[in-house]
C-alpha cells in the first residue's frame, strides 16, 4: 500500500472514538489483522481499502495520501479563501494575535508580489517551500499543546520534526540564494532584476496599504534578534 494508509486508518479510528476491536468488527476482519494494517506490517487489498473509505466516510485518495482533502478533492485557487475571511480572535483583551497576523499577512503579500516580478518559477517554489515549512512547524507547536491530540495526524515523529524542518528550510533558502545570485546549476535566475531595486520609498509608494506592516515586521524582528548588541 503506502506509508500514509496505516497512519490514516489509525487516525480516523481514534477520531471516531472506537477501539481497534470495534473497528475490526465493523470492517469484517479480526482485530489482529487490523492491528497489522495499522502498524504497516501487512498490506490490505483493494476491497478492504474501499470498505475503509465507506466506513470512515472518506475517499480512497485520502486514505492513500494522494489528496489531503477527506473527499479527495484537489485544491484549486478558487477553493482558497482570502486571508481576511478568517475570524480575528481577541483573547481577554489581547490584540497581539490580530496585530501580528495582519503584519505577517500584509508582509507576505509584498514578498510574493516581488517574487512574482522576478519571473522565476523556481524562486517562487523555494520561497513558498520555506514559508510553508515555517507555518507547518508553528501549527505543530500549537497542536502539541493538547496531549489528547492524536500524533498520527503527522507522518514525521515529534522528536524528528525540528531537525527535518530546519534541514528543509535551510535547503530551500540556499537554493533561493543561488537563484538570486545567479549561480544556480539549473540556470534558474531572476529575469527582471530592475523590478527588485528596493528602497523604503519604493516599497511605500508601490504598496501603500502593506508597506508599514512589512517595515514594522523588519524592525520588530531585528530588535528581537538584537544583532547590534551581539557585536559589542
Amino acid at each position: 500500500m503506502n506509508a500514509d494508509f496505516p497512519r490514516l486508518i489509525t487516525l480516523l479510528r481514534k477520531e471516531k472514538g472506537i477501539s481497534q476491536k470495534q473497528a475490526a468488527a465493523e470492517l469484517g476482519i479480526s482485530q489482529a489483522l487490523l492491528s497489522h494494517y495499522e502498524k504497516g506490517i501487512r498490506e490490505c487489498g483493494l476491497e478492504f481499502l474501499v470498505r475503509c473509505a465507506k466506513f470512515y466516510d472518506v475517499s480512497c485518495d485520502y486514505l492513500l495520501g494522494v489528496s489531503p482533502d477527506r473527499l479527495g478533492r484537489q485544491l484549486t485557487v478558487e477553493d482558497i479563501p482570502e486571508p481576511d475571511a478568517a475570524k480575528d480572535t481577541v483573547f481577554r483583551g489581547n490584540i497581539m494575535p490580530v496585530l501580528n497576523k495582519k503584519l505577517i499577512s500584509n508582509s507576505m503579500s509584498v514578498v510574493f508580489d516581488l517574487v512574482g516580478k522576478s519571473e522565476s518559477k523556481q524562486l517562487t517554489t523555494e520561497i513558498s517551500n520555506y514559508l510553508m515549512a515555517a507555518v507547518y512547524r508553528a501549527f505543530r507547536v500549537v497542536y502539541a499543546a493538547n496531549p489528547k491530540n492524536e500524533d498520527t495526524m503527522f507522518s514525521i515523529p515529534d522528536e524528528l520534526v525540528a531537525g527535518f524542518c530546519n534541514a528543509s528550510m535551510n535547503i530551500s533558502e540556499s537554493k533561493a540564494m543561488q537563484i538570486v545570485c545567479g549561480s544556480s546549476e539549473k540556470g534558474d535566475k531572476v529575469r527582471n532584476i530592475d523590478q527588485l531595486r528596493l528602497t523604503t520609498e519604493y516599497i511605500t509608494e508601490s504598496y501603500p496599504k502593506q508597506a508599514q506592516s512589512l517595515l514594522n515586521l523588519i524592525q520588530n524582528t531585528e530588535n528581537r534578534i538584537n544583532f547590534c548588541d551581539s557585536k559589542k
